[in-house]
């Protein structure tokens, strides 16, 4: 029993430490978020990026993009960042059997992040020259 306890705890300090929260993110770069305009500080207060937002406000209101392209056209180069839906699993097993008389037992838990596939995307921001130019959101 001690030991399902044990991985019912590993379980939960995994996803205590895997979460970003648009606070945690703030408070990283505090000095850098209380320079930015009011207007720009209340929309990443919200979770939301407008045109004309930095790199950094956008890794401050939405997080670490899942992927990032490079994209070429005929109006030139521009880069994008991909976000997916950040949902996750957790699994938690457990076993018993016995073997020449002994009793045995274990049990595993487990953590998978959601699959990062063109359908778990949830959005595109798209930067030219270090500004935000175009903000994708995919309806459902």
């Amino acid at each position: 029993m001690k030991t399902l306890f044990s991985l019912f705890a590993v379980a939960l300090l995994v996803l205590a430490v895997g979460c970003s929260t648009v606070d945690s993110r703030i408070s990283k770069l505090q000095a850098l978020f209380d320079a930015w305009p009011a207007e720009v500080q209340q929309k990443i207060r919200a979770g939301r990026v407008d045109l004309g937002f930095t790199p950094e406000q956008v890794r401050v209101a939405l997080g670490e993009p899942a992927k990032k392209y490079n994209r070429t056209t005929a109006q030139g180069k521009s880069e994008v960042w991909s976000y997916t839906d950040r949902s996750f699993g957790v699994s938690l097993g457990v076993g018993v059997g016995s073997a020449r008389g002994a009793g045995l037992y274990g049990g595993g838990v487990a953590y998978e992040p959601a699959s990062y596939g063109a359908d778990d995307e949830s959005g595109r921001i798209i930067f030219e020259d270090g500004r935000v130019t175009s903000v994708e959101k995919r309806e459902k």
